[in-house]
């Protein structure tokens, strides 16, 4: 049995991430802040309490899963937060970076033992980070973080291949979550089942490249 490792798994696309991997028959680990009852009741282990801006918190975790192997690590956790160029606000640009950009990289250091050949990295990241695809400028704080992860992915990758670790870069497509204010054309579960097709598919020779959940591949 295959065994999965999510992040930011209480709610969202994280919590339905969990539910179809363990349809598909994997041992998921779901980790997060604060679990919830849905959580709770979705038969994976859940390792609360872990927080993505803390060394030491996401460090514990690491020591927690010491001698447990991870076939796909999918690293989903991440907050939006508005702001545009007028009034901008640097404590949430930073809060931003830290958690969707520096937060998947401490996951990986602290895990890393877990890995081996044949494991697969997906870090949940977005099309709205793509430099190419940024039509109408503004959320800063997102777009940058976001572009951020994005090259960490593509530095893991190349860094992970002689381990024969593959990487993805995955665009869950715009999907009706709390982070979202509910606006979106997809429920999480839909954007679970494509994510899951994405790593299914992902092979050494695709390792850092940049996908949609739907299969197309973006412009970076």
């Amino acid at each position: 049995m295959p065994t999965s490792l999510v992040t930011g798994a209480n709610r969202g696309i994280g919590l339905e991430l969990c539910r179809a991997l363990r349809a598909a028959g994997h041992d998921v680990i779901a980790v997060c802040r604060t679990s919830t009852p849905e959580l709770d009741a979705a038969g994976v282990r859940v390792c609360a309490g872990v927080d993505m801006t803390d060394d030491a918190s996401v460090a514990a975790l690491g020591k927690t899963l010491a001698g447990v192997h991870v076939d796909w690590l999918v690293l989903n956790a991440g907050i939006l937060e508005p702001g545009g160029l007028e009034g901008m606000d640097m404590a949430s640009l930073k809060r931003q970076f830290d958690v969707n950009a520096l937060g998947p990289l401490r996951v990986v250091t602290a895990t890393l033992g877990c890995l081996s050949k044949g494991s697969k990295i997906g870090i949940v990241t977005s099309r709205v980070g793509s430099l190419g695809d940024n039509g109408s400028g503004g959320m800063y704080g997102y777009r940058m973080s976001k572009a951020a992860a994005n090259m960490a992915g593509v530095s893991l990758a190349r860094d992970l291949a002689g381990r024969g670790i593959a990487v993805a870069l995955l665009h869950p497509g715009y999907i009706r979550t709390r982070m979202t204010g509910g606006g979106g054309n997809d429920e999480p579960d839909v954007a679970a089942r494509g994510l899951v097709a994405r790593m299914n598919e992902l092979t050494m020779e695709t390792s850092g490249q940049f996908w949609h959940a739907n299969g197309e591949k973006l412009p970076w």
